[in-house]
């Protein structure tokens, strides 16, 4: 048997830090936590996606009581700027928790729509976790994805 191992480089620094595009991203995740429908978990999640053109898109978590139906915040927002932006790259998508202990990574269907996205367009996709402090920052879905499924995974290609 050979071992392997993979590492992720990330960064991890206060919400005051974040510069001034990102703090606007940030400020929109916000926004959108509020819209949040999360009567079940009563977890709220806001997300803002930054396309290469500068738009912002922005979306929040939808529940439903038959659960697999609902929406988490990144697919929301992801799923929306792809559809109505086509030809605009994904540059960054930030993920905003509010009153959570840390920042929350996105979950396995966002992070595989992402990496979806990132095969895509062949460009990495900035990912930005927070809550009411911290920011964590990774510079691809692929340090939070390593073992991700893609098309190259499919029987026939």
């Amino acid at each position: 048997m050979k071992k392997n191992v993979k590492t992720i480089s990330y960064a991890v620094f206060g919400v005051a830090e974040l510069d001034k595009p990102l703090k606007q991203l940030y400020k929109m995740a916000q926004a959108s936590a509020s819209s949040a429908y999360a009567p079940y978990s009563k977890f709220p999640v806001g997300a803002a996606v930054l396309l290469n053109d500068k738009t912002i898109v922005t979306g929040s978590n939808q529940e439903n009581a038959a659960y697999p139906s609902g929406l988490c915040a990144e697919r929301v927002a992801l799923f929306y700027a792809t559809a109505q932006y086509p030809n605009q790259l994904v540059d960054v998508v930030l993920v905003y928790v509010p009153g959570s202990k840390k920042p929350a990574s996105p979950c396995g269907s966002c992070l595989q729509a992402m990496a979806e996205i990132e095969d895509r367009y062949k460009q990495p996709i900035r990912v930005f976790m927070t809550n009411d402090e911290w920011v964590i920052a990774v510079e691809s879905v692929n340090a939070l994805l390593p073992f991700r499924f893609g098309k190259e995974d499919l029987f026939d290609n």
